[in-house]
């Protein structure tokens, strides 16, 4: 592992921080590399690891797939490695947020939105630009574009290949919260501590449930959240004994 994906672990939260800031954090082989190996660690870590956020080191989250890589022709460990890598970051049990400022086009944003939240700053520059190179998209921006913010916004995004702000992407549900660029940081450790005080155990479960009926009928995910639920966390006592205890004070 190189140190072009940086983990700083923070009260139950691992930040991966995407570092190649000389190139805008541009996406190629060796990136992919090491931030799969953190999300195979990270996936066995439960116990000690209840959040993840992906962000990007310097001017921005990320200019994109580097069009260097494209160029020169990858040499991938495996076939569509960047899209298992994305799909790996998913499908991670803890909550994902990933924390955009800046440029975030095309691979960049087909990376954002492997997160449960996107979380953006006013000067955050959402766009899709794969038309404008001959390109298609085979990191899974077709099917999570479309289903964060509706199929014909996400042909508007595909075909003219414009940029939205932060607020642009907050109004139309890519982003989840935008804040101004002086509030992100703080903003996105108050979400982190938010998110990490509540049952990390419900988190998990929750998670399951909504990826595991995604795109099934009412009665079919009704069914499955009934008898395929995880049921009461090993936590849940202990929670509601503090509660019950604070409130006893209070009265």
């Amino acid at each position: 592992m190189t140190d072009l994906v940086l983990r700083e672990d923070r009260q139950g939260a691992a930040i991966l921080t995407l570092n190649r800031p000389d190139k805008l954090n541009s996406l190629n082989v060796e990136l992919f590399q090491d931030l799969d190996a953190h999300v195979r660690a990270i996936a066995g870590q439960t116990d000690t690891v209840g959040l993840v956020v992906l962000k990007g080191a310097g001017r921005c989250f990320s200019a994109g797939h580097d069009l260097s890589d494209i160029a020169t022709g990858e040499k991938l460990p495996a076939p569509h490695y960047q899209a298992s890598v994305i799909e790996r970051l998913a499908d991670l049990p803890q909550p994902v947020i990933t924390a955009v400022h800046s440029h975030c086009y095309t691979g960049a944003l087909e990376l954002a939105l492997a997160g449960d939240i996107i979380f953006a700053s006013e000067n955050a520059k959402f766009g899709d630009t794969h038309a404008k190179w001959a390109l298609t998209p085979v990191w899974g921006l077709s099917q999570r574009l479309p289903r964060r913010v509706g199929t014909y916004k996400a042909r508007e995004m595909m075909m003219t290949c414009a940029t939205f702000s932060g607020r642009q992407a907050e109004a139309m549900g890519l982003a989840n919260i935008c804040l101004p660029d002086a509030e992100f940081e703080t903003g996105l450790a108050a979400l982190t501590a938010q998110i990490l005080a509540n049952s990390w155990f419900s988190h998990r479960a929750n998670k399951r449930l909504v990826r595991e009926t995604d795109g099934l009928p009412l009665a079919a995910g009704l069914a499955h959240e009934v008898y395929r639920g995880e049921g009461v966390g090993p936590d849940m006592a202990a929670r509601i004994a503090a509660f019950t205890n604070k409130t006893a004070k209070v009265s």
